[in-house]
């Protein structure tokens, strides 16, 4: 029960899900196709402690995923489209002192080539 609120109290304090930067114990919403949710991160001694909450609709099951970055790291969340279609990510970046959510600098239906 408690992590419920949790969820919804974050959920009230949350800023447009634009790419873009994430203050420290502030959230952003995101928008994975039919899952919804919200990211936030806590400054720690071995790096950004970065929490994502989601959760199918309004009544599904919320999932968390939790992960630390240092300067440069980065982690993504997907959820696979339906047949045929693309899937939903989002990419968390930290970058200096910020985190930066946003689509992916690489989607994962492109190719990258690298040449000498």
């Amino acid at each position: 029960m408690h992590r419920y609120m949790l969820f919804g109290a974050l959920c009230l304090v949350t800023i447009p899900a634009d790419a873009g930067e994430v203050g420290e114990i502030q959230a952003t919403s995101i928008d994975l196709g039919g899952f919804r949710g919200v990211v936030y991160y806590a400054s720690e001694a071995g790096g950004y402690r970065v929490i994502t909450t989601l959760a199918e609709g309004e009544s599904g099951l919320p999932v968390r995923f939790e992960a630390t970055l240092m300067d440069g790291q980065k982690v993504t969340v997907s959820v696979p489209g339906r047949l045929g279609e693309r899937s939903h990510t989002i990419e968390m970046m930290r970058s200096n002192d910020k985190l930066v959510v946003g689509p992916p600098s690489i989607g994962p239906d492109a190719v990258a080539v690298a040449r000498p």
